[in-house]
């Protein structure tokens, strides 16, 4: 077991459950970047370190005595393109240049990447060797990110020679601390159910943010998954119906079906971006996302990962819906 894991993203949805699976396993010290706001890692027992992915000195300092990366920390919406290469692409290797800087011979670095990616897929389910053919700007930058690892970046090696790094791309996330997801549930519960595409079709891949953190510690801490990439997703694809299914019973009501036709979905996508740009945020649905709905694949296997290391996410849409809404409640967000 690693005595000390150093986390980024902690703070936020994905990263504060991956800190907790590590605190769950005992870890010895939990160092986590924090810019202000310790937001959901108030009252952890975790050493917090002041900073942001381009305090390089903040990094070594940090990095210092390390066993273990954990790299959660980015953009997953901005309005340009220089915005999601500065925080995915330059981000990612201003860390991996203090890691080889710092703590060389550590075990492990674990950097997230994600399906969106892959972006356009001749397969149906894609799988780790597919190409990448984003058609988002996340999805460009998490391309450019993965593409860098292997660059030797006018150095005599790469990051991924010099250092045991492993990509873990998970699909879709969903569970307690998420907003990105929650107006679906909103909307839901004004008994609207929005589908793009065909609700029976098995398209969508989804994984509950437990299930996700505990596969990405078991990723960074398995011998064979050394240098390797992984998607990390559900067993199996869902279909809308099963997430509207799932929805409804958790929230005890009824939903009508209502398809969006994608040309609706770019419209939605360009005016609600529009309006956020008014009230001065960007909003989870914006033009970019939608093209990304549309266009980029949206299911993976996660079967190398669970014939390399015994990934096996055990947490059922049905229970992990239900949970996740519970937690919406509570919290006065629905």
């Amino acid at each position: 077991m690693a005595n000390i894991a150093f986390v980024t993203g902690g703070t936020g949805f994905v990263g504060s459950h991956v800190v907790e699976a590590l605190l769950d396993r005992g870890t010895a010290e939990v160092r986590c970047l924090v810019r202000t706001d310790p937001k959901w890692l108030s009252g952890l027992d975790v050493t917090p370190v002041r900073g942001d992915l381009s305090d390089v000195e903040t990094l070594w300092e940090a990095l210092d005595g390390v066993d273990e990366v954990y790299h959660v920390a980015g953009r997953t919406r901005a309005p340009t393109e220089e915005a999601f290469h500065a925080a995915n692409v330059q981000g990612t290797l201003n860390l991996l240049g203090a890691v080889k800087h710092a703590a060389p011979n550590l075990s492990r670095v674990l950097v997230t990447s994600s399906l969106a990616a892959v972006g356009r897929c001749e397969q149906t389910v894609a799988t780790e060797d597919v190409p990448l053919r984003p058609v988002s700007r996340y999805g460009r930058s998490k391309a450019q990110m993965e593409t860098a690892l292997t660059d030797s970046h006018q150095m005599t090696e790469s990051y991924a020679e010099a250092l045991p790094i492993t990509v873990v791309r998970p699909p879709a996330v969903y569970g307690p601390r998420d907003r990105d997801i929650l107006d679906f549930f909103r909307a839901v519960q004004r008994h609207v159910c929005p589908i793009v595409g065909g609700s029976s079709a098995r398209s969508l891949s989804l994984v509950h943010a437990r299930d996700l953190a505990a596969g990405m510690v078991d990723a960074c801490r398995h011998p064979d998954a050394a240098n390797e990439t992984y998607f990390l997703g559900s067993e199996q694809p869902y279909a809308w119906s099963d997430v509207k299914q799932a929805a409804t019973a958790a929230l005890n009501t009824w939903a009508v079906s209502v398809p969006v036709p994608g040309p609706l979905l770019g419209l939605v996508g360009a005016a609600s971006e529009a309006w956020g740009r008014l009230i001065g945020t960007h909003p989870p649905l914006n033009r970019d996302k939608a093209r990304e709905i549309r266009h980029a694949c949206t299911a993976c296997s996660s079967e190398k990962a669970r014939q390399d290391f015994g990934y096996a996410p055990s947490i059922a849409l049905d229970a992990g819906v239900a949970a996740t809404i519970d937690w919406y409640r509570a919290e006065g967000w629905l």
